[in-house]
This record gives C-alpha cells, structure tokens and sequence, in this order.
C-alpha cells in the first residue's frame, strides 16, 4: 500500500493554530509508518478550501492515487471545505478502489467502521447526483409544457420566438406531407423527391433534401407520439 499524503494551508493563521504544513506532514508520515507504507507527499500552500478544482497540489495527489492506496489528510477542513467537493473526492476514491484517512476525525477506511463511514459518503454523492437529474428532468418537462426551448437546434417545423417554439406553417406543411407520405408506405428517397418537386425548403433553407433529414423528423414525431 502507497501513502498519498495531501497537506494544505491557507493562511497563517492556521500555521499559528498548529496546523502547519510542517505539523500536518509530521502526522501523515507517522501514520505512514505506522502502516507500514511508502509516503508521498503533496501540498497546497496559501489556497482555500473552498474549491478543489483550482488546488494542483490536490488534483495531482488524487492522479497518484491507485487501487490499494490511501489519500491521508490532516482533517476534512484540509482536503475541502465544500460538501459537493468532498463527495465527489470520495467518489473518485471509490472508482479508483481506494481509501481515505483523515487523521483529526479518525476516518479510516482501512478499517471496518472507516468503510462504513466512506461508504455512507458514497451514497450521499450518488443521493445528490439523483436529486441534480430529478430538477433537471423537471425543469425540462416544465420548460417544454409551455413550449419553451430546451437546448439544442430548434426542431423542423419551428420557430423560435422569445425563447418560446411556435409552430412555423410552411415547416409544418411539409411535415404533414412527410408523416403522410410514410403512412403510404414511401421510402425515405422517394419522399425528398417529393419535397422537393412540392418546393418545400429544409431548415437550412436548401431545396435539395436528404433521406436522414427526413428520417431526423420522422423519428423526433415518433418519440413525441411515444
């Protein structure tokens, strides 16, 4: 097992506090080897908590870890003082099969109860992960029962009009003909050949159609009928 040590500090305050990147090395070493592992140490110096993406020291100690290994920190306050960022950490650590020790709180998920504590971690992040794609999922349905835009190109036989789709008539004439002529039983040439003897213009303005043009639209009307 390797040690991936992680130590930060913001201000110095906190080295007069005792919580130096010189008292925090001291521990994770001891801890190290106690274990009887190899040490690896990585810092942060003068940077906030607050954040993880803008820490190098971090996003390098989280690219050293490996199956079997152990970030080692102080306390959480050194690795985040963000919940989201702390989850994601742990998160990382899950995938990559490895383990989290936090000195000052006896987090330990070499152990049995350090696990249980990792892995309630675990389902937290995933529980606020579901929660993010329910509001999303909420927002969109909303957005689109009022006929708003909800990303993306604005769809064949429509326009956009303050942020809301309106049905535009001349796209909508040819949709009609579309869904009719595949009823019929047309195939997807034969039914640009008859858009285009009719003069109907895809979105682009052109009067050349192409069979996956026609299919796009068809296929987007099925899934709104589904």
């Amino acid at each position: 097992m390797k040690a991936i040590g992680y130590i930060r500090v913001s201000t110095h305050d906190q080295a007069e506090d005792g919580v130096s990147l010189a008292a925090q090395e001291a521990k994770v070493r001891a801890w190290a080897d106690l274990n009887g592992a190899d040490v690896v140490i990585f810092r942060d110096e003068g940077i906030s908590g607050k954040r993880s993406d803008n820490r190098p020291g971090l996003q390098a100690a989280l690219d050293a870890v490996g199956k079997g290994d152990a970030l080692v920190c102080y306390s959480l306050s050194r690795l985040s003082r963000s919940t989201r960022d702390a989850l994601a950490i742990a998160d990382i650590l899950t995938k990559k099969e490895a383990d989290l020790v936090s000195l000052s709180e006896k987090i330990d998920t070499t152990t049995a109860a350090g696990k249980m504590v990792f892995r309630m971690l675990a389902v937290l992040s995933e529980f606020e992960r579901d929660q993010v794609s329910e509001r999303t999922r909420f927002a969109l349905a909303h957005k689109r029962k009022n006929g708003e835009k909800t990303g993306g190109d604005v769809p064949f036989g429509y326009r956009l009009e303050a942020d809301h789709l309106v049905e535009d008539a001349a796209e909508q004439k040819a949709v009609r003909l579309i869904v009719d002529l595949r009823g019929k039983g047309y195939a997807l040439r034969a039914i640009c050949r008859e858009l285009e003897s009719e003069g109907h213009r895809t979105k682009t303005g052109k009067l050349s159609w192409h069979p996956q043009v026609v299919k796009t639209i068809i296929l987007r009307l099925e899934k709104r009928a589904a």
